[in-house]
This record gives C-alpha cells, sequence and structure tokens, in this order.
C-alpha cells in the first residue's frame, strides 16, 4: 500500500481542528492549579496542548507530556535491520498570537461557515498541526508502520520566546531530520536569522511647562505589525480643550492620509492612531502604527526634553524604514536579500519609553555584524541597548534530498511546478533543530492572515495541504527520496 490509498476522515479531521481552534491559547502568566501542577504559559495554551494530546491517545497514538513545557505524538518506526529507527520530526506549535481588536467574529468561536473554518490559529500553526496528526491517524488505520518513527512534536510558545521548546529539547533527543508546518509552500530551503532587541531611554525629571507624554502604547508582539497605537498628552497650562492639537491633527490627516482619532478626558488628550496588522517578517504588507504615531509627535512640539530627544530619535533613525538604515542594520546578501527591520512594541511614560524590535538578517551576516553600527548611534541620544533573542539564520541547499521530496510533493499535488524553494525571513522552529526546513501550508498567492484579524482557513485548501502532506510524510517516514 502507497500513500495514494491512505483514507483521512476529512469530517473528523475537521472537528479535531475545530476543538483546538475553541481554545484561547495566547501565552499567560505561568500558573498552578490546585494539585500544584505547573503551567507555564498559562491554562489556554495548556487547554490547546491537553486538547491535542487528547486526540493522539484517542487514535491510539503514543504520547509525551515534558512538564507542560511541550510534548509529542509518537508514531513508532520498525528501524531496518535491527537498528533503532530514526525519529523523523514534524515541528509545530499550539500558541498563538495575541488575536487583538477588529474581527468580524469570535477569534476562538472554532466555526466552519461558508466554506471557511474560522479562528485564530488556523494557518498558524493549529490547522497544519491537526493535518498532520491526522495523515499520522491513516497510516495507522491503513495497518502501515513506518521505517522511522514519526513523531509530532508540539511547541507552546513559538510565538514569543521559545523557552519551552528549548526545555523540551533538554528532556528529549532532537529528531534526525524533518520539517515543520509553519511557514509557505513549496518548502523553505533558507530562513533569516532573527534578532529582537530593546532600545529605551530614561527620561530626566524637568520643571519645564508645555505638553508632555504620559503613555503610549502599541503593539501585541514584537513579530507583528501593530495596528494601533495609542497616546496619552498633557499640559497642564491647557486652556482651549487642545484646540492647537486637534488642527494639527486635522491636518496631519490631510497631508499623510493617516488615520488619526482624538478624544479630550479632562485635562488630557488622547490621540489613537491606526495602521494595518501584518507578520513581522514581512512589514512590507503592513503599515506601523507606532511609525505614524511618532511622526505626528514631531509636529506637536512635546516639552519634555528626554521625550522630545526619543521622537527625535525615531524621527531619524527609525521612522517607516524597514530595513534598518537609519541604525546602519541595512545588511543585505545575494541567496537571501535584505535586512528586515520591525518595530513591533512600544511602551512609554512619564519616566522612559522603550522600543521593542524584532529583525531577520541575511543568512550569510552574523549578529555581531548585525548589531555593529547601533551603539555610535544610540549612545548620542544617551539610550540604551537590551538583546532579547538570537537565532541563527539556516540554509540547506536546494539540491538536499529532502528539500527536494518536499518540493515534488507539493508540485505533485498541486500541479504547481513554477515556484521555487524560497528563503524567508520568518523565524520557524526549523531553527531548533539541525536538518529541518519550512514546509507550507501557505500557498503562493494566497493572503496571508497569519498574526492578523480574520484569520481564516479554506475547507478546500485544509484538505489540499493534507494531501500534499501525505505525500510528504509517508515518503520521508520511509526515506523514500527523489533523486
Amino acid at each position: 500500500m502507497g500513500y495514494e490509498e491512505l483514507k483521512i476522515n476529512q469530517e473528523e479531521m475537521i472537528e479535531g481542528l475545530l476543538k483546538v481552534l475553541k481554545c484561547k491559547s495566547e501565552e499567560a502568566a505561568p500558573v498552578k492549579t490546585k494539585d500544584g501542577e505547573l503551567l507555564p504559559f498559562g491554562q489556554g495554551v495548556h487547554d490547546a496542548f491537553t486538547a491535542t494530546l487528547d486526540l493522539a491517545r484517542d487514535m491510539g497514538f503514543t504520547v509525551c507530556n515534558c512538564d507542560n513545557y511541550g510534548g509529542h505524538i509518537d508514531f513508532e518506526g520498525t528501524g531496518e535491520d535491527g537498528k533503532e529507527p530514526k525519529i523523523f520530526g514534524i515541528i509545530g506549535h499550539l500558541d498563538v498570537v495575541p488575536a487583538g481588536t477588529g474581527w468580524d467574529f469570535d477569534p476562538y468561536c472554532g466555526e466552519v461557515k461558508d466554506g471557511y473554518i474560522l479562528g485564530r490559529g488556523t494557518t498558524d500553526d493549529k490547522g497544519p498541526v491537526i493535518s498532520c496528526l491526522y495523515v499520522m491517524k491513516a497510516m495507522k488505520d491503513a495497518g502501515l508502520k513506518p521505517k522511522n518513527t514519526i513523531r509530532l512534536i508540539l511547541g507552546l510558545d513559538e510565538e514569543t520566546h521559545w523557552k519551552g521548546i528549548e526545555y523540551y529539547f533538554s528532556k528529549v533527543r532532537k529528531p534526525d531530520y524533518g520539517f515543520t508546518p509553519d511557514a509557505e509552500f513549496p518548502v523553505i530551503n533558507a530562513e533569516k536569522g532573527l534578532i529582537i532587541f530593546d532600545l529605551s531611554k530614561k527620561f530626566r525629571k524637568t520643571n519645564e511647562k508645555g505638553l508632555m507624554i504620559r503613555s503610549i502604547k502599541g503593539g501585541t508582539a514584537p513579530n507583528a505589525v501593530p495596528a494601533e497605537c495609542r497616546a496619552v498628552l498633557y499640559n497642564e497650562n491647557e486652556k482651549d480643550g487642545y484646540e492647537d492639537i486637534k488642527a494639527e491633527i486635522e491636518r496631519f490627516r490631510i497631508d499623510t492620509g493617516y488615520k488619526v482619532n482624538y478624544r479630550v478626558m479632562g485635562k488630557s488628550i488622547e490621540v489613537t492612531t491606526t495602521g494595518k496588522a501584518a507578520h513581522g517578517a514581512m512589514p512590507y504588507l503592513g503599515l506601523n502604527a507606532i511609525s505614524i504615531m511618532m511622526k505626528l509627535l514631531t509636529r506637536l512640539y512635546v516639552k519634555n526634553e528626554g521625550q522630545a530627544e526619543f521622537i527625535d530619535f525615531y524621527e531619524n533613525h527609525i521612522g517607516f524604514d524597514l530595513n534598518g538604515k537609519g541604525l546602519k542594520m541595512d545588511l543585505s546578501d545575494e541567496p537571501s536579500g535584505d535586512m528586515i527591520f520591525n518595530v513591533g512594541m512600544i511602551d512609554c511614560d512619564t519616566e522612559q519609553a522603550t522600543l521593542k524590535i524584532n529583525c531577520r538578517y541575511p543568512v550569510t551576516k552574523t549578529v555581531d555584524e548585525v548589531y555593529a553600527g547601533v551603539p555610535a548611534i544610540i549612545e548620542k541620544y544617551d539610550m540604551g541597548i537590551v538583546k532579547l533573542e538570537e537565532k541563527p539564520p539556516i540554509f540547506l541547499d536546494v539540491d538536499n534530498p529532502m528539500v527536494k521530496t518536499l518540493l515534488a510533493a507539493y508540485q505533485k499535488q498541486s500541479g504547481d511546478y513554477e515556484s521555487k524553494p524560497l528563503v524567508i525571513g520568518g523565524g520557524t522552529y526549523a531553527k531548533a533543530c539541525e536538518n529541518v526546513v519550512a514546509y507550507g501550508a501557505l500557498f503562493p498567492g494566497d493572503p496571508d492572515l497569519m498574526h492578523q484579524k480574520n484569520e481564516c482557513l479554506s475547507v478546500e485548501r485544509f484538505l489540499q495541504f493534507t494531501e500534499i502532506y501525505k505525500e510528504a510524510i509517508y515518503k520521508l517516514a520511509n526515506e523514500e527520496y527523489t533523486e
């Protein structure tokens, strides 16, 4: 029997996905249950994890829960010539970025409507994970035994700090090879390096009177383009209800076309800028609401010296640039192109301001090269840098046998023989292991709803990428590589 004969119960698979989609698996503060059990990423993430493990147990698979930091589902291999089977890993994740606002439906409804599966995580990454699980079930139901163990690894904080996968791999052997279903088709043979860092500036106390910033908040995650930013401004000398600021905002709207709203709240005025959300790996698909806010503030004459310096820094060294040129981070190479630079979050009050920045750097460059020009610039503004995360780039040749197998499976099932292996800025779990690449599930030309409001997945695409995964998993688990 080959993969063509494997039958997947489509209705059962969709129902399985809906159960997991109903779990609000946004990372939260650690909690302890009544029994003293630690849930390191909060109740919602744990609910999605246990729901997926329960599905696998009901299918008869061996499951592993690694202290609630992550786990896996095993379909044991037979090995060859008495040798222990290799581990073919499929590394997915069940956590999601915060849903945010502006949805046309409940992001955790877990429903099917008009041919679409609705909810946060349908594409990133619950839909692909459940798809792979049901491929494993189809193989098991057919009585097949893979040569190598198929291990579906469940990560729980991929969208944030990767502490779960680090803990998991400190306890469990890494797979020998595999893929993560968490990007695009046809196949990702290279990923840029990833860094996340803070730029902060403390404000000195001043007796100067005039317009001050009380707070600025924007963004939900470093790896997302913020769709909204809110600032509360205050002027104790204000007499006429901020008419000058209102007029300047109106002029700004006309000059730029950007969406800005305001309202007077007692002695303060709240200003809200609206951009367009997008994945931080593709900021050019969005519009950064923080950058809109900072551009507006350059026209409002903030009096606090430190706050004014911070605004000036942003205007002159960040602005709307997406390559880090103003910070001398605009590196480039032939295999992977330009640096990708995204300001994901801002947190500012009367004492200090902090920017959380997410960058994807070219595959032939080093972290030291990326940061090299930054200190000399920020020192002029009395600012500091805190390096938070680093993930190195990965690069597999297009002639790698596994890459060729994955490409061939996509081509056969999609009929698309034009698309070529890709280099992406996204940071996937492929970086957590050697000999692992990202594979699907976004098709070329389809709208990318990852990290955006109204995330959904057509039933047709769900079934189509399941067929692709079916062929790829069957062949890779049995090492039936293409030539």
